[in-house]
């Protein structure tokens, strides 16, 4: 039985965490280089499914290589069965009365101690799963699992605090009108990608917090960072049951979730064709559900930048670099598309970026130097060096990289494409990986350049513009309202803050309902008016019934 709430709380004030830098000689360096190379000791780890609590060994095991040596492994994981996920569903079920029970302020405390397991206990562990598993570096991993993951799980009860506290303006003599958020009727199925160890935590983290109970598949190319997550709600006090660990084949673990008539919502990252496909499979199963699920998800982009003929060529460079080939391109928001003013291009752009992107170190993780690491597998280095390839006989120009090796690990030099033709297929698909396009455009054909810019791609994600002249900065922006979700001035197309720029796009690449907000929270949740009546009538009939 739930303790009864006998004060008002409200949760401590909320901030983004602090970032480390890792410089050469510093304590947070020296620390992870120590956790690093002790988790490279004791590897391969083995990953259980997690049900109720209880760890599940079913036998059927499946290997987490490391990206840049493929030689290693860094886990072995169980792939959950049909026995196994029917399990992992009744028993969320089972838990969900106690969960959506207990006093709001119980289930904050135990994401904001979860939090500071992040931040503080388990941070330098948790980059060095990120690092070893899914190729970052040090920078990526530590913006990634520690400070976005910390600043999901406390900014999240910030904003459910604030989503509870929403109540009706107005209440009228003699009653009181109040409204509850119920959580949703059924269990949510979390389906989180590789790149992002934040997201693998977000993903089930956003339901949860509003009392719903989760099924959580993670990506077989982050169990391990995915499976600590785990650990660390466990530590924080989090009830077996709320979220159900189940890695598995993402086909069956999912189909037989979504077959379920108790399942709820989906919240999911990753690509557009598989996003697509359940759609299609929740539509066909709607006569089996109690409701109409929840669908919230976030898939790819085809992000552009927009150099007008006023921005400024050394931001507008180095800020390129960045977008393009940060974590090797693998960010659903990642720069892929660019559109540089031919007075620009020839003023310096170009020099300028072959000089820096000459620069970029390629090479693991344990060496802090490198800029760039690995692409996650060996059907994403296939899938790249094979777009390039299709640039190349499509007439493209390479300027720089277009090689890959992946006889030790899966590395991709960073390529830039530049083509005559805007819409050919490298500007038009996804290849989420290190690869820019780039197409120079003449000054005097702007307002082109934006229609080319909103009607190449199918995506909507992100987008920049790059301009010194407030009149070009406002055309561009009306006219590519529909083009991006999260738009930057000046400043690379990657890199949203939770808190400060919620983040998602519509188009096909997804349903955004921005994580990083409070929108999010509104799509895991069922309101109920309740009003209640403290003055009883005294006749049924009406003022106007009487004579």
């Amino acid at each position: 039985m739930a303790n009864a709430q006998l004060a008002a709380f409200r949760v401590p004030d909320i901030s983004n965490e602090p970032m480390r830098t890792y410089a050469p000689g510093s304590p947070e360096r020296q620390a992870l280089q120590a956790a690093y190379t002790q988790m490279e000791q004791e590897l391969p780890f083995e990953v259980p499914c997690i049900v109720n609590g209880k760890r599940i060994k079913t036998g059927k095991t499946a290997k987490q290589p490391i990206p840049f040596d493929h030689a290693k492994h860094l886990c072995t994981y169980h792939e959950a069965d049909q026995a196994t996920v029917q399990n992992a569903i009744e028993g969320a079920l089972a838990a969900k009365a106690e969960w959506e029970a207990m006093p709001w302020n119980d289930r904050a405390a135990i994401f904001l101690k979860a939090a500071d397991l992040v931040s503080g206990k388990y941070r330098y562990k948790l980059l060095a799963a990120t690092m070893l598993g899914q190729g970052k570096n040090a920078w990526q991993a530590e913006i990634d699992a520690a400070a976005e993951l910390s600043d999901f799980f406390r900014f999240g009860v910030k904003y459910v605090e604030e989503l509870y506290a929403q109540q009706p303006p107005k209440n009228s003599s003699g009653s009181w009108n109040r409204v509850e958020y119920r959580p949703l009727e059924g269990f949510v199925l979390a389906v989180s990608p590789f790149n992002f160890t934040a997201i693998g935590g977000n993903l089930p983290g956003a339901p949860a917090l509003v009392g719903n109970v989760v099924v959580w598949k993670p990506s077989p190319m982050a169990t391990y960072s995915n499976y600590l997550i785990y650990q660390i709600l466990e530590e924080a006090g989090l009830p077996a049951g709320v979220l159900q660990f189940v890695p598995g084949n993402p086909p069956e673990v999912v189909g037989q979730a979504i077959d379920s008539p108790h399942f709820a919502a989906l919240h999911f990252t990753g690509s557009t064709a598989v996003f697509k496909k359940l759609w299609k499979d929740i539509a066909g199963n709607l006569d089996k559900y109690k409701g109409y699920p929840r669908i919230v998800g976030e898939t790819g982009g085809k992000n552009f930048h927009l150099v007008h003929e006023s921005a400024d060529i050394k931001n507008a460079v180095h800020q390129a670099v960045r977008g393009a080939f940060e974590y090797q391109g693998q960010k659903c928001s990642a720069l892929s598309r660019l559109y540089v003013s031919s007075s620009v291009w020839s003023s310096g752009f170009k020099d300028q970026l072959l000089q820096e992107i000459s620069k970029i170190k390629v090479g693991p993780p344990s060496d802090f130097t490198a800029f760039m690491g690995p692409v996650i597998g060996k059907p994403a280095f296939d899938k790249i060096t094979g777009y390039i390839q299709k640039a190349k006989e499509a007439g493209g120009e390479i300027l720089i990289g277009g090689t890959g090796d992946d006889s030790k690990g899966y590395f991709v030099q960073p390529t830039v494409i530049l083509s005559k033709d805007p819409k050919s297929v490298t500007f038009v698909e996804e290849i989420f990986g290190p690869v820019l396009s780039v197409y120079v455009y003449d000054d005097a054909k702007y307002d082109e350049t934006l229609e080319l810019i909103d009607t190449t791609s199918a995506y909507g994600l992100t987008g920049a513009i790059f301009a010194n002249d407030r009149k070009a900065l406002l055309k561009a922006t009306n006219r590519l309202r529909h083009a991006a979700g999260n738009v930057y001035y000046n400043e690379k197309c990657t890199g949203a803050v939770v808190g400060q720029q919620p983040f998602g796009g519509a188009r096909a690449s997804g349903t955004n309902d921005k994580a990083g907000s409070i929108s999010i929270f509104y799509r895991f949740v069922s309101a109920r008016s309740i009003k209640e009546n403290f003055v009883g009538l005294e006749d049924y009939l009406y003022p106007s019934n009487f004579a």
